[in-house]
């Protein structure tokens, strides 16, 4: 599962930058592009944050 942890942590690292530009400029990237009210945004920012619920537990878990 070594290509699981590694789109994890891309989709962590994506989500840590969207908000990081959402903080400092207002701008979240995921609705520019998709959308505000889009399905695929819902479906991005639900896999983001299962993406750091899988690193958490995964940390702890071995």
């Amino acid at each position: 599962m070594d290509w699981l942890n590694k789109l994890a942590w891309l989709l962590v690292v994506i989500g840590a930058l969207n908000w990081g530009l959402i903080g400092l400029f207002d701008l979240n990237v995921v609705t520019e592009i998709f959308g505000s009210a889009a399905t695929l945004t819902k479906v991005i920012y639900s896999l983001v944050g299962l993406s750091g619920l899988w690193l958490l537990i995964s940390k702890y878990k071995s």
